[in-house]
């Protein structure tokens, strides 16, 4: 009891020394500046209102106190420590000016400026009679603000005036024919932010009209407070000093494209490009070189001569010129016509970025199955190919994953290959397809091979061929087609050593055997495969943000209709020689992220995965089949370790430890992440999940999937850093198990043995993850 106290009372004398070491360096007669707070009081309002009224408030508040953790101020402390330096270059002056933060002083505080600010916020959303107040505290030479806003009872629309549909010229009716979808509701209350909205969204709608020279500055609505009873009547219309440019519909003239305009010479590259003019149905092309073939203007110009000028064409073909990825930079130009009133000439300037280009990749990577390594890779592309911006890719690449320590030590992984692949900027089908994104869809083509050596046991050679469609609705949502999908898998070599361990797991009878054998079997997969993306997480703002991706594969189906296979009562159907698989699998990744503050987030996934084996197949190919357990899916256990079920095999300390894989999979993740200073972040994380067979096996007793399979699930949690290099996230994670599924029934449960004191404990059960990025 005494050492306890005794470590609080230093405790408290640290932290005491800590904050009179950041007010002991400030001017004479100044204090530290902490902070200010807003107090809203009114008696009407919901306290959620106000509490949230309070919040924003609080932000406009100027300037900012200096940045704490946990209510110290590491930063101030870091300038102080730092002190003054003698030169400005150096130790000192890097720590007192990069890492440090130089204190906020009260005397900088302008109360009556924040005051006026917080009145005016208040009168923008409707309070018109509210009254603001500013004061302030101090205490050991420390300051803080307060206001108190009390802003009285909100103004609402009552009336909301558009021109009549009648009205005297052409522009006022156009702004009463797009009244339908305004943002100024009867009944809502007044906010000034509203009306820019709607000030912004009737400019969007007219330069979709045509008018070309609108700005929303044009845009007027007056307010009418004297209707009585807080409310307001709101005049929408067009300023009458409105530019006369501005009133008129413009069409599209000539259309000119300069497709290798350069930047850094403009002047000498239109001088040049006069001399080589090529006709196009409405386009004109200056483009001397030839570079590219003028197809693929048809498929990105979403405008033609004697067309309206729409902003949404206008904006839709820039996005697909650079979606096409052949330029460095995309410029367009509008020009009054000189010889036709009403009309707009047209000009793009397209930089291409260099045609051919060579990237030299080396990187490492480590596992939580205690397998580091590198990869290095040499990447050539032709971005146009055939001169229609198709891209044209070679790679080739090697790596190697070695195990220092461990079961598997020894057993070492290399790998070789190579890919060729080339993508069209359009759709290739035998029916012509029309599409009105801004994205441009893709036709892909593609074959790889890899070699894969495992040292002293095997090597396999994979073949994959596709042929498919990648197309963007919206810059939310991204589907992937391939209605050709052909993976073809042979091993090249099998030691002795491996099928001695194959025969000794055999005699085992606990299905490890049957797992080392589906490794070299040889397998042929062909098929359509699809997934669909959804995600919003990219708007930072959100509280609410969702990523979605599900995939289908249905491989066999036609083969095996043709051949009426079926693997139950007779041998597998072949082709060339090769059983080929017969299954359907989906797998469908939810992730919901929810924003807690400006630095905090609860992060959730739940993966479901199902292949259902038929026809020719008892079981999914093993490259097919779902695998759990690692740095991105249940950090407390190896990779590939775990299940399928209650399952567990046998270890042979000198043998080789086999991947478990399965044909269902449930996974469920959930992790706090919060910024602790600077880049450094940290995370607290539950894991838990499982993979399942679909059909009973009788070598690996409790392996199917059942109605009880929630009582099989492995659980674990853990704690990480998260360091945020901007170009990087480097992740460190450890983790430990809290339910180990192959244990017998009410023993699955391990919380009560956490031991971390025990070394043992430790070396069994503590899982350390390095990687690059977040987990989901």
């Amino acid at each position: 009891m005494i050492k306890n106290k005794l470590t609080y009372y230093v405790m408290l004398a640290l932290l005491f020394a800590y904050g009179c070491s950041n007010t002991k360096y400030l001017p004479e007669g100044d204090m530290l500046y902490v902070g200010g707070e807003v107090e809203v009081k009114d008696s009407v309002m919901p306290r959620k209102e106000r509490k949230a009224m309070e919040k924003v408030m609080k932000g406009l508040l100027r300037p900012k106190p200096n940045s704490g953790f946990l209510g110290l101020r590491p930063k101030l402390y870091i300038y102080n420590l730092a002190g003054e330096p003698k030169k400005d270059s150096g130790f000192r002056h890097w720590l007192r000016t990069k890492v440090g933060e130089p204190p906020v002083l009260f005397s900088q505080v302008d109360l009556d400026y924040n005051a006026d600010i917080l009145q005016n916020y208040a009168e923008n959303k409707g309070y018109f009679k509210v009254r603001t107040a500013a004061d302030s505290t101090s205490r050991h030479k420390r300051a803080k603000a307060i206001y108190t806003v009390t802003p009285k009872q909100r103004y609402t629309i009552r009336e909301v005036k558009f021109p009549g549909d009648s009205a005297a010229t052409e522009i006022d009716s156009t702004v009463a024919s797009i009244r339908r979808r305004s943002r100024l509701k009867k009944g809502q209350p007044y906010d000034l932010d509203v009306i820019k909205e709607e000030r912004e969204r009737i400019d969007q709608r007219l330069k979709n009209r045509g008018y070309f020279y609108f700005s929303p500055d044009y845009i007027l609505v007056q307010v009418d407070s004297t209707v009585g009873n807080h409310q307001v009547d709101l005049i929408v219309k067009v300023k009458d000093e409105t530019p006369e440019r501005a009133k008129r519909v413009y069409k599209i003239g000539d259309i000119f494209i300069y497709p290798n305009y350069s930047i850094a010479n403009a002047k000498d590259t239109l001088l040049t490009a006069t001399d080589s003019i090529e006709k196009y149905k409405d386009f004109t092309i200056i483009d001397p070189q030839h570079t590219f073939r003028p197809i693929i203007y048809d498929r990105t110009m979403f405008f033609r001569k004697g067309d309206i000028y729409s902003r949404r064409d206008h904006n839709l073909s820039l996005n697909r010129l650079v979606n096409l990825g052949t330029f460095k930079f995309v410029k367009n130009e509008f020009r009054p016509s000189d010889s036709i009133d009403g009309v707009l000439d047209t000009y793009y300037y397209l930089t291409p970025l260099p045609r051919k280009s060579i990237r030299f990749e080396v990187l490492g990577k480590t596992n939580s199955a205690n397998y580091n390594g590198t990869e290095a890779s040499v990447n050539w592309s032709n971005r146009n190919a055939f001169r229609a911006a198709e891209l044209l890719s070679l790679s080739v690449f090697g790596g190697a994953e070695i195990q220092a320590s461990g079961q598997n030590k020894g057993y070492n992984v290399y790998r070789v290959g190579g890919e060729a692949s080339i993508v069209w900027p359009r759709f290739i089908t035998p029916i012509k397809i029309q599409d009105s994104s801004a994205f441009v869809p893709r036709t892909r083509a593609l074959v790889s091979y890899e070699y894969q050596n495992r040292a002293r046991l095997y090597s396999l050679n994979s073949f994959r061929a596709q042929f498919g469609y990648l197309w963007k609705d919206n810059i939310r949502t991204e589907h992937n087609l391939n209605p050709f999908d052909v993976n073809y898998v042979s091993p090249a070599t099998v030691t002795q050593e491996y099928r001695d361990q194959i025969t000794a797991a055999d005699s085992l009878n606990d299905g490890t055997g049957e797992a080392l054998r589906k490794v070299i079997d040889k397998q042929l997969i062909f098929g359509p495969t699809y997934s669909y993306t959804y995600t919003n997480t990219a708007q930072k703002r959100k509280k609410h943000t969702f990523y979605y991706k599900g995939s289908l594969d249905v491989a066999g189906t036609i083969a095996g209709l043709g051949t009426g296979a079926d693997a139950k009562t007779k041998e597998p159907e072949q082709i060339l020689g090769v059983a080929f698989s017969q299954f359907v699998k989906t797998e469908q990744d939810f992730r919901y992220y929810l924003k807690l503050g400006d630095n905090s987030q609860l992060a959730n996934r739940i993966i479901i995965g199902v292949g259902v084996p038929y026809g020719n197949s008892t079981e999914l190919p093993f490259i097919r089949q779902f695998f759990i357990g690692g740095t991105n899916s249940l950090r407390a256990f190896r990779a590939r370790s775990i299940g399928p079920g209650t399952y567990r095999p046998e270890t042979n300390p000198n043998g080789f430890l086999p991947d478990q894989s399965g044909d269902l999979k449930l996974e469920m993740n959930t992790e706090y992440r919060a910024k602790l200073f600077s880049v450094v972040h940290g995370a607290l994380f539950v894991d838990a999940g499982n993979i399942w067979l679909w059909n009973k096996n009788d070598d690996k007793q409790g392996s199917q999937f059942t109605s009880k399979f929630y009582e099989q699930l492995a659980v674990g949690t853990g704690a990480g850093l998260r360091f945020d290099l901007s170009f990087l996230i480097l992740r460190l994670d450890l983790a430990f198990p809290l339910r180990k599924p192959w244990l017998p029934e009410g023993q699955r449960w391990v919380i009560d043995d956490i031991d971390f004191g025990s070394k043992y404990w430790r070396r069994e059960n503590l899982v350390f993850n390095l990687a690059i990025g977040y987990p989901f």
